[in-house]
């Protein structure tokens, strides 16, 4: 029995589309088709019950997709802790990570890897909409905030505070805010992720006074509104508006670690914060944790940790 009928089976019960899982398997539909038939004509039964217009998956599909997904998982176990055996770093990485975070900080760490490992190789997919495993097409994405599935598998990689900055040439045109509510009378750049516009920012003051509208009955935590003319859906196109003197913004230290660093960029309202967030590495199952993600998992702590210090 061939291993890519089985896997394409799978694929087919979740997508309920040959064509659609056809692509994602670098097939012809025809010969998704044909391999259907083929795993139908070996076990004697019928898998699907096809229209025209749609496909259902029969009653012996559904019981036979269960071992048949239990069977490739192990068959990917067991291919893992042979690797891990070999404490030998090889095959393909598939990562997702946020625009800005990708382009800016992790791919150079990716190219160290690539050369300290030359039998890796890798595929990096880039941008802010939310990545999904399946059809995606990769093995882990880094990204902030909590994971929403508890079903998934997470790695904390760091835990990241907020700054609000400017470039120099922005703060000697239209001065520095040294409270919270002078943002009012600041170009803000905002940030839109799906239909939400990040336009409401959270600050803690050392001595727990009010910097803007109280947070429920959260002690010591507000929100203050800002506004702008600038909004992008792409984090990386807020960071360089920031350094091009466009305004003021609320990022991740880390994303803007190096322009802090070099002067491109000024930190303002020190005396406040905002509170941290979280970066994880997550993929969707165990069997995404091989060797090569354990070695991308150490080397991203490592280096979010100097970055950071």
């Amino acid at each position: 029995m061939n291993i890519q009928d089985l896997i394409l089976f799978v694929r087919t019960a979740q997508t309920c589309n040959i064509t659609a899982s056809a692509l994602q398997l670098e097939m012809t539909p025809a010969a998704a088709s044909a391999a259907l038939k083929r795993l139908e004509k070996q076990l004697g039964v019928q898998l699907f019950i096809r229209s025209t217009r749609k496909l259902r998956i029969t009653a012996e599909g559904e019981r036979y997709l269960l071992h048949c997904t239990e069977a490739l998982a192990a068959l990917e176990k067991g291919k893992a802790s042979l690797n891990e055996m070999q404490d030998k770093i090889a095959g393909e990485i598939r990562l997702s990570a946020s625009s800005d975070l990708g382009r800016n900080i992790v791919l150079p760490w990716l190219d160290e890897v690539m050369d300290t490992y030359p039998e890796l190789s890798i595929q990096f997919n880039v941008g802010d909409n939310l990545a999904d495993f399946y059809h995606d097409k990769i093995d882990m994405a880094l990204r902030y905030g909590e994971p929403e599935d508890s079903s998934l598998v997470a790695f904390l990689i760091a835990k990241i505070d907020r700054v609000v900055c400017a470039s120099p040439a922005y703060l000697a045109k239209y001065g520095e805010p040294n409270h919270p509510h002078e943002l009012s009378q600041h170009n803000c750049l905002l940030y839109r992720f799906g239909d939400r516009v990040y336009d409401t920012w959270p600050f803690i003051d050392s001595s727990g006074n009010s910097t803007g509208n109280r947070i429920g009955k959260n002690n010591g935590k507000y929100n203050v509104k800002v506004s702008g003319n600038r909004l992008s859906n792409d984090a990386d196109v807020v960071h360089r508006w920031v350094v091009a003197g466009k305004g003021i913004t609320m990022k991740s230290r880390l994303d803007m670690a190096e322009d802090l660093r070099s002067g491109h960029v000024v930190e303002l309202l020190t005396d406040f914060h905002s509170p941290a967030i979280n970066l994880w590495l997550i993929c969707p199952n165990r069997t995404q944790v091989t060797p090569a993600m354990l070695m991308l998992r150490d080397l991203l702590r490592s280096k979010c940790e100097a970055e950071l210090n």
